[in-house]
Order: structure tokens, then C-alpha cells, then sequence
């Protein structure tokens, strides 16, 4: 049963927000890997997506025993989890390196952070939702603070190349269909459940185009390490926090911590990479995370008076 005292929600925000901390390490991992270690992308995506769905499905098969092989009872549950496995975690994760591989860390997280906000655009545009007030608000804001970020202020270049730029849209539209596309099958099936396996179904999908023995770079210590560390915190780690912050605490609150990622990123960018960064990229970070709040609270409170998320 859950408790909602304030002692429980605040210890429901804390683990949201190590979570959160915890994907903001990974972000600058990748950087490091990407652009320090020379290892090809579909090298790393197949190593990356197989080691962390064979360890997942095992926690999965702990927690939930026959339950895990649930999501394959039917060819309809079966199909949207292939659609979450190509169109959510596969391109996701290949937008989201190759955007780090060509810019930064900082810069493609605050991108992908965009993704509730291209999840409400797509109902607009596709289902032709009636945008909220707040929608625009936030948009605006949005906006304004992408572009503060990623020209740090000098209007005449970006602070990444537009190639990085364009990855790193992708990989925040990509991040919406990974929100997206488990939903129909989220109510039936535990959430770790339906992420072990699309992740491990990527990961196989990854290795018929790049099998992880062949072609590989020199194995090192370094490297095994930085692996691990993407593996552990950019997927094991914050999900298993994440699901136990869950206990205690409302999602609406738990999801107002995801703004710790992107500065978490930036910081340890600057400290560890040598992202140098001014005060008007600061303000843009900072006015692209009040503006993905507004569109979440604006939203759950018109959602509670009546209005249907958009949820294309």
C-alpha cells in the first residue's frame, strides 16, 4: 500500500532525483566514450543494448518469474513492443550518441529533455488537439531558451555543428516514442518487464548489423569500464530507483526531478570535458526546464479538469 506522508513523498523526490543524477552521469560517459575512446557507434549500441536486456530480463525473471514472457501472449502486445524496441529505444539511443559524438553532452541532453514537448506537438499536428494556453507558454519559452544555449548568446553560430544539432532533435523526438509507444501494453506488463525486452531486442537487432565480436576495438581496462558505467547508470541504475521512488511519491512530482538531469550533465561536462560554458547558456538551460515544468503542470491540471492528454 502506498503511504503519501510527506516523509515518504520526500523520499520518493530524493530517489527520483538521484535517478535523474544518475542519467546525467551517463550522458557525460557517453561523451567520453564517443569522442576520447574512437569506438564505432554500432559497436557500442550493440554492446550497450545486449548487456543491459540480458540483465534486466534476469532481475525481470526474479521479480516476476513467468510473468516476464507475458508480453509475448498475443501478436498485438508482441507488435508494440517490436514498435517500442525500433522506433523508441533503438533510434533513440543511435540519435542520441551520434548527436553527443558531433556536438556535446550538455547540448543533446537539453534536446532530448524536449521530448514531452514534441509528444504534445504531435497530438496538435497529428490529432489535432487543441493546444492549452500553457502549450504555447511553454513553447515560447522553450524556444527561447534552446537558443540562448546553443549559441551562448552569439546569434551569428551554435555552439555544435548543425548536424549535431539535427541528431540531437531526433533524439529528443525519439524520446517521445519511447514515452509513446509502451503505453498499450504498460497497464498488463511491469515496466521493467517491457524494457528488458525491447531493450534486448534491440540489442540483437544492433548486433546483425554489428555482431559485438566482430570488428571490435582494442578491449582495455578504460574501456570496459566506461561500458559499465553506461550499461549500470544510463539504464539499470536510475530505473531501478526510479521504480522504487515511485512508491512514495506521486508521478507528477516524481517527474518534475528529471530536470536534474540536463544540469547535472552540463556541470559534470564542464568539471570532467572541459565544456566551457557563459552565463547566458546557463539561463537558456535553466528556461528550457521551467518550460518543460509549465508543460507538465499545465497539462495534469487539464487533465484533471477534463481535457485528454495528447498522447498520439
Amino acid at each position: 500500500m502506498k503511504t503519501t506522508s510527506n516523509n515518504a513523498v520526500m523520499k520518493g523526490i530524493f530517489w527520483a532525483a538521484v535517478a535523474s543524477a544518475v542519467w546525467g552521469i551517463s550522458g557525460t560517459t557517453v561523451q567520453f566514450i564517443s569522442q576520447n575512446q574512437n569506438i564505432p557507434a554500432d559497436w557500442y549500441l550493440s554492446v550497450r543494448t545486449l548487456g543491459a536486456g540480458v540483465i534486466l530480463l534476469i532481475i525481470s525473471l526474479f521479480m516476476y518469474g513467468k510473468r516476464t514472457f507475458g508480453v509475448f501472449s498475443d501478436w498485438k502486445t508482441f507488435g508494440w513492443l517490436l514498435a517500442y524496441a525500433v522506433f523508441g529505444l533503438m533510434a533513440n539511443l543511435l540519435t542520441f550518441y551520434i548527436s553527443i559524438q558531433r556536438g556535446n553532452a550538455s547540448a543533446t541532453t537539453i534536446l532530448q529533455y524536449l521530448s514531452p514537448l514534441f509528444i504534445v506537438l504531435g497530438g496538435i499536428f497529428i490529432k489535432r488537439q487543441r493546444p492549452l494556453t500553457t502549450d504555447m507558454l511553454a513553447f515560447i519559452i522553450a524556444l527561447v531558451g534552446v537558443v540562448l544555449a546553443l549559441t551562448k548568446g552569439d546569434f551569428t553560430k551554435m555552439s555544435i555543428s548543425f548536424d549535431s544539432l539535427m541528431w540531437g532533435i531526433g533524439s529528443g523526438i525519439t524520446a517521445a516514442f519511447y514515452v509513446v509507444l509502451p503505453k498499450p501494453i504498460a497497464k498488463d506488463h511491469p515496466p521493467i518487464v517491457i524494457l528488458g525486452w525491447g531493450t534486448l531486442i534491440a540489442g540483437i537487432l544492433f548486433n546483425l548489423y554489428h555482431p559485438v565480436w566482430s570488428n571490435h576495438p582494442a578491449i582495455t581496462g578504460t574501456l570496459v569500464a566506461t561500458l559499465s558505467t553506461v550499461i549500470l547508470f544510463g539504464t539499470i541504475i536510475p530505473f531501478g530507483l526510479l521504480l522504487y521512488s515511485s512508491r512514495f511519491a506521486p508521478s507528477d512530482v516524481i517527474s518534475i526531478m528529471d530536470a536534474l538531469q540536463p544540469a547535472v550533465t552540463a556541470v559534470l561536462s564542464v568539471i570532467f570535458l572541459g565544456l566551457t560554458m557563459n552565463w547566458v547558456e546557463v539561463v537558456g538551460i535553466i528556461l528550457v526546464i521551467v518550460a518543460i515544468y509549465i508543460l507538465q503542470r499545465g497539462r495534469k491540471n487539464a487533465q484533471e479538469a477534463g481535457y485528454r492528454e495528447a498522447d498520439f
